[in-house]
């Protein structure tokens, strides 16, 4: 702030940034929002869920064998990269 009045450089006024911010702003999967519907899979046994809508599919453990599920649509979009 050259001028300690919140304009940012160049005069360029609040706002101006790209906003970005570290990482390039694209946040947990890429900026892929998979939507409330889809399935939470366990890498281990191949269980799945219906994902619910507000809850992580990494905050669920597998009901058969106890490990961490993952988004089925996470898993897919990893496994073509």
């Amino acid at each position: 702030m050259p001028r300690e009045d919140g304009t940012g450089p160049a005069g360029g006024g609040p706002g101006s940034g790209k906003g970005l911010g570290r990482g390039g702003g694209r946040g947990r999967n890429n900026g892929g929002a998979y939507g409330p519907s889809g399935f939470c899979v366990c890498l281990g046994c191949n269980t799945r869920l219906p994902h619910q809508s507000g809850q992580a599919c990494t905050s669920i453990k597998c009901p058969n064998c106890g490990r961490t599920m993952i988004r089925e649509e996470l898993y897919n979009d990893r496994k073509q990269s």
